[in-house]
């Protein structure tokens, strides 16, 4: 449509709008923690529009706001920004955590000269913003019927929204990324409930040329329920140590651990996860005696690529860490070559005292709640006393 200002155009694009859930809260409680997580936070968007061809148009207060071409670069940019947002907040308790709401709208605006946009599109991205939950997205019908079959993700209908200063209902999605599970702060049982009004799902774009693949939670096989932190904490080093590797592409903890204690079928928890290959094991410890016992499964035709079993002193527990690490990748297709690492930077320690201080308070500070939270504090402080040079213990801890 023409316009009588040659500096303002009209077209159609996709607005992308964010800010973060619970900012004034964030602020009385640490300011100065609170703005520099934001940095750290456009950071990371800045570089997740650039590399999906959006542009930033502004990013005032604790609000974002870009403009793309494509609707479905706009939803994997969103998709990836909550994951990189996601992981780094699951190290934090939930009440300092930073979440960005993220809404999309596909729709006409008015771009002026200088770049800045204005009208329904934007005001609409905006609207679905407040509709989207913490560490969430959501997108409207326009975007739906553009990405359904294009982007990794399925939708889960919201019904038509009445919101302010728009005139007709807007019907929204919630996005749930086929990759990771529910972002932090993200309600994952309502996306169970409402998973068969799943509009599409697509092979991850970002997994094309990665080998993908997930860790389930290793059996606890000691006879002991006291032990089951052993195993876990075993299963957590080791999806720590694969996401080392650039060449892969990791399912996350908390994605992996929803499975734990439950009867998994290799096959159905693959395709769930949206994963080439799955690792599978058990742990017995007795004593200073430990025996691992790992596979490494093709989920894709159920075939056994690998497997070994360890029986080793409990001192040799993060050489065997690597063994595993190593083997698992140099299985995977196109033999990964192991990237060099330079353990001794890592700190790790010789007390197996204070390596199980830090396995029991890592599970406990998982739970999330306050009482264990303070259990895992007083863990942490005794690991650091047992060896004031493991890192990994000082790392929890703050």
């Amino acid at each position: 449509m023409a316009t009588t200002d040659s500096a303002l155009r009209q077209r159609l694009a996709t607005i992308l709008v964010a800010d973060v859930a619970g900012y004034s809260r964030l602020m009385g409680s640490d300011e100065c923690g609170t703005v520099a997580a934001l940095d750290s936070a456009r950071a990371v968007f800045r570089e997740a529009i650039a590399s999906h061809q959006g542009r930033v148009v502004d990013m005032a207060g604790d609000s974002v706001l870009a403009v793309f071409d494509s609707a479905a670069g706009a939803v994997d940019c969103a998709l990836m920004v909550q994951c990189s947002l996601g992981d780094a907040a699951r190290e934090l308790a939930e009440d300092c955590r930073m979440l960005f709401r993220i809404g999309i709208h596909l729709g006409d605006v008015m771009e002026k000269s200088d770049g800045s946009v204005y009208g329904d599109g934007v005001n609409i991205a905006a609207r679905l913003e407040g509709l989207a939950e913490p560490g969430g997205v959501a997108v409207s019908e326009s975007v739906l019927a553009v990405v359904k079959r294009r982007v990794a993700a399925s939708f889960d209908e919201l019904g038509e929204q009445r919101v302010k200063n728009i005139a007709e209902p807007v019907r929204a999605y919630r996005v749930r990324s086929a990759a990771a599970g529910a972002a932090p702060g993200a309600s994952g049982d309502n996306g169970a409930a409402q998973s068969g009004r799943a509009a599409g799902q697509s092979v991850p774009r970002d997994r094309v040329d990665k080998p993908s693949i997930a860790v389930l939670p290793f059996n606890n096989m000691s006879g002991d329920s006291e032990q089951e932190f052993f195993a876990d904490g075993i299963t957590e080093d080791i999806i720590t140590e694969l996401s080392r590797f650039r060449e892969l592409f990791v399912i996350s903890r908390n994605s992996s651990f929803k499975y734990k204690g439950k009867a998994v079928e290799v096959q159905k928890f693959a395709r769930e996860l949206g994963v080439q290959y799955v690792v599978e094991g058990s742990v017995r410890k007795v004593g200073q005696r430990v025996r691992i016992t790992v596979q490494l499964i093709d989920a894709t035709t159920d075939r056994h690529l690998w497997a070994e079993r360890y029986d080793r002193e409990l001192e040799d527990i993060f050489a065997i860490q690597d063994e595993v690490t190593s083997a698992i990748v140099a299985t995977l297709p196109g033999r990964v070559e192991a990237a060099a690492r330079d353990r001794a930077s890592r700190l790790t320690t010789d007390n197996l005292a204070a390596y199980e201080c830090v396995l029991t308070g890592k599970v406990l500070h998982h739970r999330g709640n306050r009482e264990d939270n303070a259990r895992a504090q007083r863990l942490l402080q005794r690991a650091i006393e047992l060896d004031p040079n493991y890192a990994h213990a000082h790392a929890w801890k703050a």
